[in-house]
């Protein structure tokens, strides 16, 4: 059996994004290169490692022990590197930060900026997610830190306070809803909205609430930030949900007014949040040592 690291690597991508397309994408593959390999993969095992539909693909039970083998294998390949790279300064060290929509847009840039300048020998491997498989990507071992919502993590998940974080509606400045009270969700059902593209984890996360209303919201326009969404409540095209650190600033050069929500989803604790923190491959623990930093200095 000759599997190499990137063969591996590729499978658990593929098995996360349960897409081969997308699989290959996350591992910098061409579609043909990454099918060709996940063949090879099976050919070699003489069975088969992924159920193909049109929806996409599943493990099989062949396919589900390896992920678990491969895990394993490039976590403590992962752990090597880091370790070493305390002791060899040209030896890099990766790790995989997932983080939710909010705190990728308003709160790491300037953190993670700082981290890289400072650790010149590691890399970071970003995505952006929703805060509950956040939670199952870290229990799970595909990532190593988390930037999560701290009502979505299980106590199995280690966690550190970071910021707070509150989501806030945005409307025109003409419009008076919200001026006196804070408004339910149920409220504004029948508003056209500007929101993220659909696969944004804070997009899922509204809509997921609002499924759970019975309702779908009408949005009317996809943007790709926070300051888009604000642009177009400003023309009059609708309304929209964004963090309220945004909503601030961008009132401060837009005609638009922020208004509050009495959903308790929309008042949420970020916290740093990883599976066990001894663990760690030392780049990943240097992370958390900056980040932990940096939510004391936001204090």
């Amino acid at each position: 059996m000759r599997f190499d690291l990137a063969d591996l690597r590729l499978f658990l991508h593929v098995a996360e994004a349960r897409s081969i397309t997308h699989g290959a994408e996350r591992s910098n593959l061409a579609l043909a290169s990454a099918s060709a390999r996940i063949r090879g993969m099976e050919a070699t095992l003489g069975v088969p490692l992924l159920l193909r539909d049109r929806r996409g693909v599943s493990l099989s039970p062949a396919g589900q022990n390896l992920v678990e083998h491969a895990r394993l294998i490039t976590q403590q390949v992962e752990r090597m590197r880091g370790d070493l790279s305390s002791f060899a300064r040209g030896l890099s060290g990766s790790v995989r930060l997932l983080s939710n929509t909010a705190a990728l847009s308003e709160h790491l840039p300037k953190v993670l900026a700082r981290f890289l300048a400072s650790n010149p020998t590691i890399s970071l491997d970003v995505e952006e997610r929703e805060s509950a498989d956040i939670a199952a990507a870290l229990g799970s071992g595909a990532a190593d830190v988390g930037i999560a919502s701290a009502a979505a993590l299980p106590d199995t998940i280690e966690q550190f306070p970071f910021r707070d974080d509150v989501l806030v509606l945005v409307v025109p400045q003409a419009d008076t809803i919200g001026r006196k009270r804070p408004l339910a969700l149920t409220e504004l059902i029948d508003r056209a909205f500007i929101g993220l593209p659909r696969e944004s984890a804070l997009q899922r996360h509204i809509a997921r609430h609002a499924a759970q209303l019975g309702a779908t919201l009408n949005v009317r326009a996809r943007v790709t930030s926070f300051e888009a969404i604000c642009r177009l409540v400003e023309s009059g095209a609708g309304v929209g949900i964004v963090p309220e650190v945004s909503a601030r600033r961008y009132r401060r050069s837009m005609r638009i007014e922020v208004a509050k929500l009495s959903e308790p989803w929309a008042m949420r604790r970020l916290s740093i949040c990883v599976r066990r923190l001894s663990t760690l491959p030392v780049p990943a623990q240097r992370l958390v040592e900056h980040l932990r930093a940096a939510a004391v200095g936001a204090g």
